[in-house]
Parts: C-alpha cells; structure tokens; sequence
C-alpha cells in the first residue's frame, strides 16, 4: 500500500474521533441527556432506600420475636405458651422413653432463643403418652434362668423383679417357674408371644438351692391346703400325696399321716419333701371345730426314718 494512501486513512480516523468527541461533548451536556440521567439516578436511589427500609424493617420484625425454651415442659404448656406469641406447636415425633412422664417436650427446631418472624411454626418431639408394645421372651433355649431373662427384657424396656423364692435341689439356682403381670400367671403364654407395654413390671418365681435345716413341721389332722401352706413357707417341698379310698375332694381332705413324721426335736434340711397321705373325714384323735378331741382309733405304729 503506498505511503500517501496510509496518511489519508490515519487523518480521516482523526478527523472521525475528533468529531465523535465533540458530539459526545455536546450529547453529554445536553438537557435531555442530564434530565434522563437524573431520572436513572433518582431510579435506583429510591429502589435502594426501599430494599433496606423493607429489610431493615424485617430484620426487626424478627428480632421482636423470640423463642422460649419448651424442651421440659409439658406439650400442653408449650402449646399455650407459643399461641400466646403468635407460633404454632407442631409434634413431628414421639419417643418413649422409660420412667420419664409423657408428653415431655424432648426437642424443638428452632432452637431456644431463636429470633423468627410471627406465625412461625414451632417442631417439636415429645415423650410418648401410650407406650410401644414389647414382646417378653420365652423360657426356652435357657431364658428360664433368671439373669438371662432379666437381660432380655431389660434390652425391651421392661422390668423384672423376684417375687418369691422357691427351694429346689433339682434346677438350677435362679430357674424361673413361674412369670406374673399384674397379678396373674402368664408362664404358659409367653410361648405364643406375650406383649406388655414398654416399662412395664413383671415377677417371677424363682428356684434357690437349699441351706441349713428348718423343722419338721407338724400336718397331721389339717386340711391339705392348710398342709401344704405350712410345708411352702418353711422352706420345703411337698412330695407324693397318698390318697386313702375315702377321698373325693383333695382341697378339703385331712392328712392322716407324713413322712417323715411331726418330731419336737425333728429337723429337716431346707428343700427336702414330705410326703403326705389323705383322707376325707378328720381323723380320730384330732380336735373337732369345738376344739375337743375325738379318741384315736387303735392304728399300728409304724418305724419311719427321717
């Protein structure tokens, strides 16, 4: 490109800014210019100043609003509480927790002390008030040893204690015979899967090895179960029962004869068995309801060994 050509572009390119400069200068100064551009400004000012006054105005709205502390507190305390300060309680969980009253607030979102706005709801999660269901275990595979089913049950939120001790030298010290609730027996059913409720207390009857000696007590002329009342509170057990031909209720018949038999200075070691033998009628020789004695019919002494 020749030299004189160049020189005629560069001066026209010159010529161009300088003028576009002068319009602009002329554009800029100008009233329409300066009128639309103090509308932009004033625009965007009033836009700003109304964002923070919105948002200073929410700020403090929320700030005015605090929430209490309802972990503790009974759900219906809390409920008055937070609709008294415009929230609203919402219970999204329950738990059940043993030995703890129910319908105890365990935890809240939001947090205590927490600043919302007005009509915030309010979750929370509470203690139960009707307890879960909890299947006790059954007395199989070696749950009938005491520890092991307390652990089992403890594991399900359910108490065990001993209600009474039963001596045996047969089982195994600690062997469960016999599971109550509430008063009643429920051994037989605990293999059918029987539920209490979580924190319930059930007892159970348990087998203890014998120690010492008690003694021999007197049964002779008392009713069966007045018989075997006597023999379960000192520690002993009932062996065989020998009905005569007489008996036809066992409840109510008399012990005629034991083994071994009644001795002032007799004694017996804890757990050991006496054997009682039954008839229907009082025998002779016992004392009437009037409280005299009937004569003993003539019966041949027998040796018994103790």
């Amino acid at each position: 490109m020749p030299k004189s050509h160049m020189k005629d572009k560069i001066e026209k390119l010159k010529i161009w800014f300088r003028k576009a400069a002068k319009e602009s200068k002329y554009f800029l100064s100008s009233g329409i210019f300066l009128k639309n551009f103090g509308g932009v400004v004033a625009l965007i000012t009033f836009t700003m100043i109304a964002t923070f006054w919105w948002m200073d105005c929410y700020t403090r709205h929320g700030q005015a609003l605090h929430v209490e502390e309802y972990v503790g507190m009974p759900i219906e305390d809390a409920i008055a509480d937070a609709t008294a300060k415009s929230f609203e309680i919402v219970i999204n969980d329950s738990t059940f927790i043993p030995q703890r009253e129910p319908g105890i607030v365990l935890a809240q979102d939001p947090k205590p002390h927490s600043s919302v706005k007005k009509n915030r709801k309010i979750y929370v999660s509470i203690t139960k008030v009707i307890p879960d269901m909890a299947t006790l275990p059954d007395l199989r595979g070696g749950n009938d040893d005491y520890d092991n089913f307390s652990k089992k049950c403890k594991r399900k939120y359910i108490d065990t204690e001993v209600s009474k001790e039963v001596f045996s030298n047969k089982l195994e010290r600690n062997t469960i015979l016999e599971v109550y609730y509430k008063g009643e027996e429920i051994t037989d059913l605990l293999s059918d899967g029987y539920e209490v409720p979580k924190g319930s207390k059930i007892q159970c009857v348990v087998t203890k090895r014998g120690g010492g000696s008690v003694p021999v007590p007197e049964l002779v002329c008392k009713k069966y179960s007045e018989a075997t009342f006597l023999v379960s509170n000192m520690s002993l057990n009932v062996g065989s029962i020998i009905p005569d031909n007489t008996v036809t209720n066992e409840s109510t018949a008399y012990v005629w004869k034991q083994t071994p038999r009644y001795s002032a200075s007799g004694r017996m070691r804890v757990g050991e068995q006496i054997d009682i033998y039954l008839t229907q009628f009082r025998p002779q020789g016992c004392a009437n309801a009037a409280g005299n004695v009937e004569a003993p019919a003539p019966v041949e002494e027998e040796e018994e060994d103790f």
